[in-house]
């Protein structure tokens, strides 16, 4: 049994963020990560992938990134930029260990890995949501010759087939795998229109878009306001704004746009809302994830759209227990890498200061009854 104060779940940029400020205040912590590298979460994404933020956001709490600062960094960049990170800043990161189950014993917090188990006051969990792709029960129903693919499987174009394209959810990620299977394959994106930034984000109205959007994603639209509580189940279930590629560039790249959810199957071939029959050979469903904390094996309060119910990423209904790197864990930025550290920084401020004081308020009632037993004897 090792003994931890706190244990991290997840070494991606919210856990490294969460280790650096729990690092700068001498805190005793261990980073699990399951990958076997740092920042494979990243490496295994579609190879065209880049960031939505530009360089100068793209650092984690006490390391910018090493790149042009309007520059915007490929997926396996920002990969090598959290090996770095983490050896650079020596942060305790074990790779390649699998949690099993996170248990509580006797007030503590036990994480098991394997023949292992780790004992802590406190667990943060930044496995984020990435783990557990949706696509919908009638996908199982399509002609098993329509090539199928979740984002989460999708690397490039050389997986399709010859033959045109349903990509099925329009949010970011679909816009950006519509975009490029244009080039090769007609192309149909169906989904309910997600908006889009005012300009295109490379652009330099892109970039003053970019550090206005975080700012209002900082300070405006927050757990904390009307706006914010109300756009928060928008970019948890249905995705956000088009980033990258906007309804003019799908347009000129020859992509149809639909506004149709795709509902269910006729004849092996998806169905939209309106009754259309869809002939394709290929669809890729950008549909996102479902969040799975079904290894948390305790009663902790989870809301009705299936997310941890928490403040900060502190879960009032088991105290000890956090979260970081949610979508929309405080705020709209959250979801972006520039939002990582600020909410890691919060979160390590209830660690050492609410928390610290829950557990030495436990601590005395024990320590006065061993002193009220060695006066006895």
């Amino acid at each position: 049994m090792e003994r931890y104060e706190t244990v991290i779940i997840g070494g991606g940029q919210a856990g490294l963020s969460v280790g650096y400020h729990l690092q700068q205040r001498n805190r005793s912590f261990v980073i699990l990560d399951a990958s076997a590298r740092i920042g494979d979460s990243w490496r295994q994404r579609w190879d065209s992938l880049k960031l939505y933020s530009p360089a100068f956001r793209d650092g984690l709490p006490g390391r910018r990134f090493p790149a042009k600062r309007i520059s915007y960094p490929t997926k396996d960049e920002f990969a090598d930029y959290l090996v770095a990170y983490a050896e650079g800043l020596e942060l305790p990161v074990r790779s390649g260990v699998s949690v099993d189950a996170l248990t509580k014993e006797g007030g503590r917090y036990v994480v098991h890995t394997g023949d292992s188990r780790l004992e802590a006051d406190n667990v943060v969990v930044a496995t984020g949501v990435f783990k557990k792709p949706y696509t919908p029960d009638f996908a199982a129903e399509l002609d098993p010759s329509i090539r199928q693919l979740h984002s989460n499987d999708y690397r490039n174009l050389a997986q399709l087939q010859n033959g045109p394209v349903l990509v099925v959810g329009a949010s970011h990620s679909g816009s950006d795998v519509a975009w490029e299977a244009a080039s090769k394959h007609d192309v149909v994106l169906a989904g309910k229109d997600t908006g889009q930034i005012p300009a295109p984000i490379e652009s330099r109205r892109g970039r003053l878009g970019f550090r206005l959007l975080f700012f209002a994603g900082t300070h405006i639209l927050t757990a904390d306001t009307p706006m914010g509580r109300k756009m928060r189940p928008h970019i948890r279930h249905g995705g956000g704004p088009l980033l990258r590629y906007r309804r003019t560039d799908l347009a000129r790249a020859g992509v149809e746009r639909v506004l149709e959810r795709v509902v269910g199957v006729e004849d092996g071939l998806p169905v939209l809302d309106g009754g259309r029959v869809l002939d394709v050979r290929n669809v890729v469903w950008c549909t996102g994830f479902r969040p799975d904390f079904s290894w948390i094996g305790f009663p902790y309060e989870i809301g009705d759209d299936a997310y941890p119910v928490q403040y900060r990423g502190a879960v009032a209904s088991s105290p000890g227990l956090y979260f970081a790197g949610l979508p929309f864990l405080h705020s709209f930025a959250s979801m972006l890498v520039g939002g990582a550290g600020r909410d890691a920084d919060r979160l390590v401020r209830h660690i050492v200061s609410v928390r610290a004081r829950e557990l030495e308020a436990q601590r005395q009632p024990r320590i006065l009854a061993v002193a009220d037993e060695r006066v006895a004897s």
